[in-house]
């Protein structure tokens, strides 16, 4: 079973992911609400994935990828943006994210980019 750090300062947005990961059999093996939980919770947990915003408290997402980056160049994140932040996206990429998913989500691409890093 594929286990799942979901990473977003909006708590309803955590649920929304939370619950379209599981109804496709992900487990949800965490939840952060900010860039510097996530970075701690991806050392401690070792998901096999991450869902990650951009925009948080404390250590933002690209700060928080960064820090999963270079503690486990493998890890697969996938960053979850807002339309007007592409130029973000491609830093996240060329950051080593795998794949992005545009707010507000829509549960097909969701699971298309989550199946996709996870070569399902």
């Amino acid at each position: 079973m594929t286990r799942v750090l979901v990473v977003d300062d909006a708590k309803f947005m955590r649920v929304k992911i939370r619950e379209i990961l599981e109804a496709a059999n992900y487990i949800v093996a965490g939840e952060a609400a900010d860039g510097e939980e996530a970075a701690d919770l991806y050392q401690r947990l070792r998901p096999d994935l991450v869902t990650m915003d951009v925009t948080m408290p404390l250590k933002n997402g690209i700060q928080a990828l960064q820090e999963i980056m270079s503690f486990d160049p493998k890890a697969n994140v996938i960053m979850c943006t807002a339309m007007r932040q592409q130029r973000i996206v491609v830093e996240a990429i060329e950051l080593g994210a795998k794949d992005f998913i545009m707010k507000p989500f829509e549960e097909s691409k969701v699971l298309e980019a989550v199946n996709r890093v996870m070569g399902k």
